[in-house]
């Protein structure tokens, strides 16, 4: 396997500011575990071991159940999520994954019941951060847990 470049390490300029970006998204009208849902969904569609690794640990830290957390790919069959839950992880499928004819009007106007005008806005920018960072992760190879220490992910005691 070819080694891969740290791009953290390679554009620190721009990782910082994409950090700060992320980091701003905290401040925005979405609940923290509907954020932990859709950052775990979205890196479950692309297959970003870092990142899913990263937001898992999270999500325990952040006081989610661990069976939710293990249905979340399963999230239309299982019985344990909420309306509003259920709408953040559709927009977050469809947002993953562009249907060729762009986003249906039924998807759109299913999560406008769970969501004001700003909180879609927020939501979205929320998808957005996260599938540009399974993005990078995913080309760069970043091995799952090589951050766990320097961001405190060791305190959800999941070796």
């Amino acid at each position: 396997m070819t080694q891969r470049i740290n791009y953290m390490q390679q554009s620190p300029q721009l990782f910082k500011k994409f950090v700060e970006f992320s980091n701003l998204l905290k401040d925005g009208t979405i609940e923290q575990t509907i954020r932990d849902l859709i950052a775990i969904r979205a890196s479950q569609m692309n297959g970003c071991a870092f990142c899913l690794d990263m937001h898992v640990k999270e999500a325990k830290i952040h006081g989610e159940r661990e069976l939710r957390v293990h249905h979340v790919a399963a999230w239309r069959e299982s019985p344990l999520f909420a309306p509003r839950e259920r709408a953040a992880l559709a927009w977050t499928e469809v947002l993953t994954k562009l249907p060729e004819q762009g986003v249906s009007d039924e998807i759109y106007e299913r999560v406008c019941t769970q969501f004001s005008e700003k909180e879609l806005s927020d939501l979205t920018y929320d998808i957005m951060a996260i599938n540009a960072w399974n993005r990078a992760n995913v080309a760069f190879r970043t091995v799952p847990g090589s951050a766990d220490a320097a961001w405190g992910l060791n305190k959800a005691n999941l070796a």
